[in-house]
C-alpha cells in the first residue's frame, strides 16, 4: 500500500488546497490513489487536466484516480465519463475530512463516484489549516474564496462559488503558527482577494487585515499579497504600502486589458485611466514597487487599435511581470457568444505582449545591478528579492534564510550574486 500521489494544476490557491488535501488524505488513511486538482481558467487548462489524467492512469494502472478542483466543479460529467477516472469530487467536498474518509474505504460505490454539490450554496470557507508548503521559506495562507463578480470571460465563479472570507482572528492565528515554525514569508491568497471582509461583521477591508497581521505578528519578517483588483484597494492598504516595510513591494494586478471598450465588454469594474492612476499612486508611496499583471490577448471584438492600448498599458503602468493569456472561449460564459478574433491574430498579439513583458523584465534586471537586496532563499542557491525577482547565488546559502546581498550581474530572466 503506497501513499497517494497528488498532481496540482493552476493557481496558488489550488496549490494551498492540494497541501490541505494531503493532510486530509493522510488523516483518513487513503492509500493507492492518484488525486488531480484541476484548473478551469481556460479551455487549455481543462485539456491539460485530461492529458494529465491519461498520463497518470498509464503510470499507475492499479491506483484509484480521483479528480477534483475547478474543472471538476464546473464540468463534472466531462471527467466522470473518462474511463481512467474512478471518482469526481467538488471544490467544497475536497476540503472536508468526511469526503476523504469515504474515499479511503475499500470500495467506491456508484452513488459516490461523483460528489459535486451546488457551489453557489456554500457560505463559509473551509477551516482546514496547513503548516506549510514543504519548503522552509514561504507559506501561503488562504484568506478568501469565491467571487461575486461576473466578468464575461470567466468561468471561475462557477467553480469557486460566491465570495466568502476567513475571519481575521483565524488568519492571524495561523500566521503566528507559521512564524513559530520558522517561515520568513507569508503570502495571502484568494480568488478575489480585495473582496475580503465584505461578508464579515462590520465589513472590514483587506487593508484592515494586512495592518492587523503586521501589528499582531511582529515577528513575521515578510508579508506578501497575491493577485488583487486595483479598483477595490482601500485606504488602509495604501497606507500599509506607504508605511510598512514588511509588506513586500510587489503587487500582481488583475488588469486583463488596456482598452476601455473591451474592459466594458469584459464587465470589468475599472477603466484604463484607473489602472494607470493606481500604479502611479502606489509607486509614489513606495518607489521600489514592482507590478505583475494578467492581460488577455485577442478578446472577442478586439481590433488592432484596441490591442495597441493593451500594449501601451505595459509602459503606462510600468508593468514588469506579465501573465499573458491568449483568449480562450469558455462554454457558458457571455464572451463565448461574442464575435471571435482570428486564432492566428490572437497568437500574434499574445507573442507581442510577451515580448513587451520580456523587455520590461530586462529593464528591471538592469536597474538592479550593484544594488543591495534582501533575498529569501528558496533553495541553497536560488531566492527572491522583495520585488519577487529570482536571484541565483554562486555560493550556497541557508535555505529559508533572508540573505542580504549585492547584485553583481544578471542572466536573461534572473539576477546573479557572485
Amino acid at each position: 500500500m503506497t501513499a497517494p500521489i497528488f498532481s496540482n494544476h493552476g493557481c496558488r490557491l489550488n496549490a494551498y488546497e492540494t497541501e490541505a488535501m494531503k493532510d486530509l488524505a493522510a488523516q483518513a488513511g487513503l492509500k493507492d490513489a492518484v488525486i488531480i486538482n484541476t484548473c478551469a481558467v481556460t479551455a487549455e487548462a481543462v485539456r491539460k487536466a485530461r492529458q494529465d489524467i491519461r498520463k497518470l492512469r498509464k503510470a499507475n494502472p492499479n491506483a484509484r484516480l480521483i479528480v477534483t478542483g475547478c474543472a471538476a466543479q464546473t464540468e463534472p460529467e466531462t471527467f466522470a465519463k473518462m474511463a481512467e477516472v474512478d471518482a469526481v469530487i467538488g471544490n467544497t467536498e475536497k476540503m472536508v475530512g468526511a469526503t476523504w474518509q469515504g474515499l479511503a474505504a475499500d470500495f467506491i460505490g456508484e452513488s459516490e463516484a461523483v460528489q459535486v454539490d451546488d457551489i453557489m450554496s456554500v457560505t463559509e470557507t473551509a477551516g482546514h489549516l496547513i503548516d506549510g508548503f514543504g519548503t522552509r521559506s514561504r507559506a501561503y495562507v488562504q484568506v478568501q474564496n469565491g467571487c461575486d463578480h461576473r466578468c464575461t470571460f470567466c468561468i471561475i465563479p462557477y467553480g469557486r462559488g460566491n465570495s466568502r472570507s476567513v475571519p481575521a482572528g483565524v488568519v492571524v492565528d495561523q500566521i503566528k503558527r507559521l512564524v513559530d515554525k520558522g517561515f520568513n514569508e507569508v503570502v495571502l491568497t484568494g480568488v478575489d482577494l480585495t473582496s475580503w471582509g465584505a461578508d464579515l461583521p462590520s465589513e472590514p477591508k483587506l487593508g484592515d487585515l494586512v495592518m492587523r497581521i503586521l501589528r499582531l505578528v511582529p515577528d513575521l519578517p515578510r508579508l506578501r499579497i497575491s493577485s488583487i483588483d486595483s479598483i477595490e484597494v482601500d485606504d488602509n492598504l495604501m497606507q500599509a504600502i506607504a508605511t510598512e516595510q514588511r509588506l513586500m513591494p510587489h503587487l500582481h494586478l488583475s488588469l486583463q486589458h488596456g482598452d476601455d471598450m473591451i474592459l466594458k465588454r469584459m464587465k470589468r469594474r475599472h477603466l484604463r485611466d484607473d489602472a494607470i492612476r493606481f500604479s502611479e499612486e502606489a509607486r509614489k508611496l513606495r518607489p521600489d514597487m514592482t507590478f505583475g499583471a494578467d492581460i488577455i490577448a485577442g478578446f472577442p471584438t478586439e481590433t488592432e487599435a484596441m490591442f495597441e492600448n493593451s500594449l501601451k498599458l505595459v509602459q503606462d503602468c510600468d508593468l514588469t511581470w506579465l501573465h499573458v493569456f491568449p483568449y480562450s472561449a469558455r462554454q457558458g460564459t457571455p464572451a463565448a457568444r461574442m464575435p471571435p478574433v482570428n486564432g492566428a491574430v490572437i497568437k500574434d498579439r499574445a507573442a507581442r505582449l510577451r515580448a513587451a513583458g520580456d523587455a520590461q523584465v530586462a529593464r528591471h534586471l538592469d536597474a538592479q545591478q550593484g544594488r543591495m537586496h534582501d533575498v529569501l532563499m528558496e533553495s541553497a542557491t536560488m531566492g527572491r528579492t522583495a520585488q519577487f525577482t529570482e536571484t541565483h547565488f554562486a555560493q550556497p546559502q541557508s535555505e529559508g534564510a533572508i540573505v542580504r546581498a549585492q547584485i553583481t550581474g544578471r542572466a536573461a530572466t534572473h539576477l546573479l550574486v557572485e
